[in-house]
């Protein structure tokens, strides 16, 4: 069976039919399928805090259904299987989706896996008692649309899991300033989004916020970022300018430092938000 091919257990994926990528699609699977090695072990989203505090909003019946969008190296998806739910993993990355699959039969889980757009999930209605998606939907075309697709596959009572980079609102420059470093840094990222407007995108689409809580991050310093992304020579310059130049706004909010020994970090604001579908 080819990587694009077939529905398996902890084994490759299949893109839905007749959907084609979008630009901003193509370019995430693009630079994700150059780059899956980096996201396995030792990643930073290795680390699942996170996701297990967030839970503790979350009730689930034993062997629920789940579905982690996005899925990159896993990690989430391999959690909730840790903990008895039937997990489906997916992802627009071929090679993101062969790498998780591989992890989940080394971990002796089982797993299935699905290769599709956040925006076009190949599911009826319904399905999922839980969907996750974590540090991923700065790179989708269209975060609202994800948001309609994830309320279409829920089971009513079902619940929603978000975590990803954020934005205060009341934070032009700040705002500014972190999508064009992110973009430097990573040409298929698209742009982050305020909890506000995550909180809205939800409540259009018949999902109740039950938490919703912005939680600083720090970052890795900036040479492990630009080596994860395989960032340009000349977008490492452009980043380190951005930073030499950063507005009084962006460099408090984010808290961005210099060590001693020239390593760059600075702290990401993280939304982590739990709805429930009526």
């Amino acid at each position: 069976m080819g990587a694009r091919d077939g529905f398996a257990l902890a084994g490759a994926g299949a893109q839905f039919p007749g959907v084609k990528l979008d630009p901003i699609q193509a370019a995430s699977a693009a630079q994700f399928d150059r780059r899956s090695h980096r996201y396995g072990k030792g990643h930073i989203l290795e680390q699942t805090a996170d996701i297990e505090g967030a839970l503790r909003h979350v009730e689930l019946p034993a062997g629920a259904r789940a579905l982690d969008v996005a899925t990159g190296g896993g990690h989430t998806g391999l959690l909730l299987a840790v903990r008895g739910y039937r997990v489906t993993l997916g992802d627009i990355s071929t090679n993101m989706l062969t790498r998780a699959a591989a992890l989940a039969a080394e971990r002796g889980l089982k797993v299935e896996t699905r290769e599709f757009a956040a925006e076009a999930m190949p599911f009826g209605e319904g399905e999922f008692d839980l969907v996750t998606c974590r540090v991923a939907p700065h790179h989708f075309s269209d975060a609202r649309g994800f948001v309609r697709e994830v309320a279409r596959v829920l089971k009513r009572g079902g619940s929603f899991l978000l975590i990803d980079g954020s934005i205060e609102d009341g934070k032009p420059e700040a705002e500014a300033w972190l999508h064009n470093v992110e973009k430097w840094r990573d040409p298929s990222h698209h742009r982050l989004w305020s909890q506000r407007t995550w909180e809205t995108w939800c409540a259009e689409s018949g999902l109740a916020v039950k938490s919703s809580e912005l939680q600083p991050m720090l970052q890795p310093d900036l040479e492990w970022y630009f080596e994860t992304a395989a960032t340009s020579p000349e977008n490492r310059a452009k980043v380190l300018e951005a930073v030499r130049t950063a507005p009084e706004e962006a460099r408090a909010l984010l808290r961005i430092s210099e060590a001693a020994d020239g390593k760059i970090s600075w702290w990401w604001q993280r939304l982590v938000l739990v709805a429930q579908k009526g």
